[in-house]
């Protein structure tokens, strides 16, 4: 970390001078590629509404981890963060079990599991006569919050996806688009599909604190949906996704620092304006 806060202290702005910002910043640099990436995967799959079932899978999580914390003193201390990466890779994954296992349209047990999520999550959260607005700050996310050892998780979380993209990217776009063709050529679509689930939940559960709840599912399909108004090929596709998550990234980080807005809904708008831009050459190109 001494090595970034050397590099950033090099720019001529003022906002250089907090570490808060200093450690924003790498948080942006590291998790918008992680959501270019994996909108790009989302918006062919079709499960647009996936991340936000996921996101209320990971607010159970969190209701769960602080409910154990406090009955327990075996969980005393333990970031409930943690339990809802494992309760959220834990839903993602029999999410696609189910998935695969019934006939119903992937947005219908969408609906269900999200559903589900959220009045669970709910129940928890006020059990016993609980306030809900200790989770409020969920809602929002304040990503001048983060900590210098969940962007190294995030940073390790981005090289396996990167890895994985490298690697597995025929076979997880084949799965998604045509699930049949790929099992007859020996692809493992559950396990190809489990693994995608997966990386999904952990992402939106470390993120959703920074981010939060309210706006993460659109930093999952607005980057991707953008792209795919301009890109001509695969390879574009992916670049303008990452590319434009990445700027978008900073530009609603820094614009949250100047006038004090939310950093995840900046950046969200910055998304939602870039989607209206290529839309627009879109049209013109068709």
């Amino acid at each position: 970390m001494e090595l970034w806060y050397a590099i950033v202290d090099l720019l001529p702005f003022q906002w250089v001078d907090h570490y808060f910002m200093k450690n924003a910043l790498l948080a942006v640099l590291v998790i918008s590629p992680l959501f270019g990436l994996l909108s790009t995967m989302v918006v062919e799959s079709r499960m647009s509404f996936f991340s936000d079932a996921l996101g209320h899978s990971a607010f159970t999580g969190i209701a769960i981890g602080t409910l154990l914390s406090a009955a327990w003193k075996t969980f005393a201390g333990v970031d409930p963060m943690w339990v809802a990466v494992l309760f959220a890779v834990g839903f993602a994954l029999l999410f696609t079990y189910v998935r695969r296992r019934t006939s119903l349209a992937s947005d219908t047990v969408i609906g269900v599991f999200s559903s589900t999520a959220v009045a669970l999550g709910i129940f928890l959260a006020t059990f016993g006569g609980g306030s809900f607005t200790k989770y409020n700050a969920l809602l929002i996310g304040d990503i001048l919050s983060v900590e210098p050892g969940k962007i190294g998780l995030m940073a390790l979380i981005l090289a396996v996806v990167v890895v994985l993209w490298v690697c597995a990217f025929n076979q997880l776009m084949l799965s998604s688009v045509h699930p049949a063709l790929a099992d007859s050529r020996g692809i493992r679509v559950f396990w190809q599909e489990a693994v995608f689930s997966a990386a999904i939940a952990v992402v939106v559960t470390v993120t959703m604190t920074w981010v939060g709840l309210l706006v993460i599912n659109s930093l999952l399909v607005l980057p991707g949906a953008a792209a795919r108004n301009v890109a001509r090929n695969m390879k574009q596709y992916h670049l303008i996704a990452l590319l434009s998550a990445l700027a978008a990234g900073i530009a609603g980080l820094l614009t949250s620092y100047y006038i004090g807005s939310s950093a995840g809904a900046s950046i969200t708008l910055y998304l939602a304006l870039f989607f209206a831009v290529t839309f627009c050459f879109r049209k013109q190109r068709l």
